[in-house]
């Protein structure tokens, strides 16, 4: 029997995403969670064969609880689905192990292609997608600079750019704030950027935040 776990912290987006999977597939378990911790509580105690996550979620991000459940469970499919484009997020979900990247605003038109594609045990690309890693394969010297930073570098820089401070930061990550500074200063000096109010501004340019 399929079962499907979807994790979002938004329960509306939950239950239309149950009520479109129930339409195709009647005899699946779909079960829910609101936050990270109850995700990876759910993929270590019991047997899921698909997982959708949101890449924004209270606590770790997404991209942070993707990163876990590879290590519990390694071929358990995770799509990710987010608000933000293709462009920006896909290529880096996909290299962290996930089956797939749907974007919020057309992932009603691509869920159950991507449900479908995961069971036969392929990732679900996209042309865009597709369009992306092609480029990156054919420019891989030619990486933007948050391209740079590493998945969680990548966590702290997001967190940085909407406004968050280094404490605030440590509590959400379970971070010490030591550690969280030590991103930060990374991340100035991958990205060659001096100041929070210009990865802030750099964020916003690119659609990242």
């Amino acid at each position: 029997m399929l079962k499907i776990l979807i994790a979002d912290d938004h329960a509306i987006v939950r239950k239309g995403l149950k009520q479109l999977l129930l339409e195709e597939f009647p005899s699946a378990i779909i079960g829910e969670v609101s936050d990270t911790e109850g995700l990876l509580k759910q993929v270590i105690n019991d047997g899921w064969n698909i997982v959708i996550c949101d890449m924004n979620m209270p606590g770790r991000s997404g991209l942070d609880a993707l990163a876990h459940i590879k290590q519990v469970a390694p071929d358990l499919p995770v799509l990710i689905m987010s608000m933000y484009p293709e462009d920006q997020y896909a290529l880096r979900v996909l290299k962290a192990g996930a089956s797939g990247y749907l974007q919020k605003e057309s992932i009603h038109d691509d869920i159950i292609k991507a449900i479908h594609t995961v069971k036969l045990g392929k990732k679900f690309i996209t042309p865009t997608i597709a369009e992306k890693l092609a480029e990156a394969f054919h420019n891989n010297n030619n990486k933007q600079p948050h391209e740079l930073l590493s998945d969680r570098e990548f966590d702290v820089f997001k967190l940085i750019a909407s406004g968050k401070s280094v404490s605030d930061i440590a509590h959400q990550l379970s971070l010490s704030t030591t550690t969280v500074s030590t991103y930060r200063s990374r991340i100035l000096e991958k990205m060659r950027i001096r100041s929070n109010a210009e990865l802030t501004r750099y964020a916003l340019e690119k659609n990242l935040i």
